[in-house]
């Protein structure tokens, strides 16, 4: 949802009253107004994005245990319920520092888990998050199946 305001002569210029088309997409569509109203309402239960950070914590901790564990080197950069896998021993700061992991080996991780029912980020340069519709159980399946992914021949 959004609106947009200005001061009146301009505001007047829009139509109906002025020569300045405005639309959006589904602007004022009920059932996008509903959708909205009711995912504001989800996103203001109380504890909603504790639970969320919870998560996220929970997948990038184990995440990097797992990857340590295997000897990967492997960086995770996190921010609140978003992380990005980077494959390269060094921090990455930047961009410069994000091309200079391995994305083949990423390409590899995204495919391995997507065959192991795990949808991660299909690109080194995105973000994972975790969601206000992800469960401990759902974590515990990413991190069973990174688990597989990195035992063996991945190393």
């Amino acid at each position: 949802m959004a609106a947009y305001g200005g001061r009146a002569d301009l505001m007047d210029q829009v139509a109906p009253l002025g020569p300045v088309y405005q639309a959006g997409t589904l602007a004022g569509n009920p059932l996008a107004m509903s959708a909205g109203i009711a995912a504001l309402q989800q996103l203001s239960e109380p504890g909603l994005y504790e639970k969320m950070m919870e998560l996220a914590q929970r997948l990038v901790l184990g995440l990097r245990a797992e990857l340590a564990e295997v000897g990967v080197s492997a960086q995770i950069n996190a921010i609140g319920s978003l992380a990005t896998v980077f494959f390269t021993p060094e921090p990455v700061k930047n961009y410069a520092g994000a091309k200079r992991a391995d994305t083949k080996r990423y390409a590899r991780f995204f495919r391995e888990m997507l065959d192991r029912g795990v949808f991660w980020a299909p690109s080194q340069f995105e973000a994972a998050f975790v969601s206000s519709a992800h469960t401990a159980q759902d974590i515990d399946r990413t991190l069973a199946a990174a688990r597989r992914v990195t035992s063996g021949d991945f190393v």
